[in-house]
């Protein structure tokens, strides 16, 4: 396709990546953020080998493989009886494939540093609520009457509540009841995988999760994520009862967390992340496609949220290369995405009320059917598909050598 000029709203893991692969294929990018500093939000992550195949062709495996902490396994443990009835491993599937966690810190940067490398154009500060027309080309509008230049394509990559829904039609949400409580603290010197992302679950309304995530930066500190799930109902009262009454709880569970706990001072330390079900039904119109968040979002459960980013702004830049019309590129775009995430979000949909939820039935279907069914040897290949986010993968993004 010749070269366009395109608007990229948020400055995101989706927008930075969309931006950077955008920009090297002549296209004439600029980002607008809301923040008057662009910064991640969150604790850890695990890139996928989807993911981690997109930030190669970016160039940028190598600096956070560097930072990271390589991931062979994820494993939860049943309470009391402590059985094991989540296993997944990396070595079911072919090749060396495995997880990297790292902090969302760690990710941003290397993106944002990318981006101001190549010397892309990035506002911030600018609150996007609405897209005008000016020509038959959008532009974006925001508080104070701000107006940015008309562009050939808007990339709308402003996460879980864009404001520009509305300019795609129709789009189904449920916010979650649950979400989770998260913090990166400083690695404990033993008792945990450095290796795992280890889980604990009391029926499906208490999971607790240590993950290693390596360091924010070079030089920096070795960091846990840790992270305990919620009703977010009860989010006010845990925070009346201090950190006292719930750090038993968590001992209770879990005595090997106490290294972790004792780095937990102050309740604001656990950040509460909220979980929404949402997709778009059409993610392009008029000259508007979205990618990441503003396209679609799941619970954390499959460990997918940054990977699908990435993967949506390879797939827009395979489209874009693919096809010389733009409306015809962006139907390309989301007949391509529209597959996997309906795959992903049925999936989500499903496995999480086991293990976030009030059910009193799920939990035992999980640990006596679920559980067992998943070691069989089909079944194991596609549970460790789906998690390395392998299933319906954009055609292309992983070469036979990753």
């Amino acid at each position: 396709m010749h070269s366009l000029s395109i608007g990229i709203a948020g400055a995101g893991p989706a927008g930075l990546s969309a931006a950077l692969l955008l920009n090297r294929d002549g296209h004439r990018v600029t980002l607008f953020d809301q923040f008057d500093v662009p910064q991640p939000l969150g604790s850890g992550l695990i890139l996928q080998p989807t993911g981690l195949a997109v930030l190669s062709e970016l160039g940028l495996a190598a600096r956070l493989a560097a930072l990271g902490s390589r991931i062979d396994r994820l494993f939860g443990r049943v309470l009391p009886s402590r059985r094991i009835v989540l296993d997944v491993r990396y070595r079911t599937l072919r090749g060396d494939r495995f997880g990297l966690a790292v902090h969302r810190a760690a990710l941003f940067e290397a993106l944002l540093d990318a981006v101001r490398s190549e010397q892309i154009p990035l506002e911030t500060g600018r609150e996007i609520n609405g897209v005008e027309w000016a020509g038959g080309r959008p532009l974006l509008v925001g508080g104070r009457g701000w107006r940015s230049a008309a562009f050939d394509l808007v990339v709308d990559a402003s996460g879980v509540r864009s404001p520009l829904w509305p300019l795609f039609g129709g789009y189904r949400r449920r916010d979650l009841g649950y979400g989770a409580l998260w913090a990166s603290l400083s690695w404990p010197a033993d008792g945990f995988d450095r290796h795992a992302l280890e889980q604990r679950y009391h029926r499906a309304s208490s999971m607790i999760g240590v993950l290693p995530i390596g360091r924010r930066r070079e030089g920096g500190t070795v960091e846990a994520a840790f992270f305990w799930s919620i009703r977010l109902a009860d989010y006010p009262a845990w925070r009346r009862r201090g950190l006292e009454p719930w750090k038993d709880t968590v001992r209770t569970y879990w005595p090997e967390t106490e290294p972790l706990l004792g780095q937990v001072v102050d309740p604001d330390q656990m950040v509460l992340a909220r979980y929404t079900h949402h997709m778009l039904a059409r993610p392009h119109a008029d000259r508007l496609v979205a990618v990441g968040d503003a396209f679609h979002a799941a619970s954390p459960q499959l460990g997918q949220g940054a990977n699908m980013a990435l993967l949506d702004a390879w797939a827009l830049a395979l489209a874009l290369r693919s096809e010389s019309d733009l409306d015809k590129a962006l139907r390309i775009y989301a007949r391509h995405r529209r597959r996997q995430m309906a795959f992903y979000q049925a999936l989500s949909w499903g496995f999480t009320p086991f293990y976030q939820s009030d059910s009193r039935i799920l939990p035992p279907l999980r640990d006596w059917a679920v559980a067992p069914a998943t070691r069989l040897p089909l079944a194991r290949w596609l549970v460790a598909a789906s998690v390395a986010g392998l299933v319906l993968a954009p055609r292309g993004v992983l070469r036979p050598a990753a």
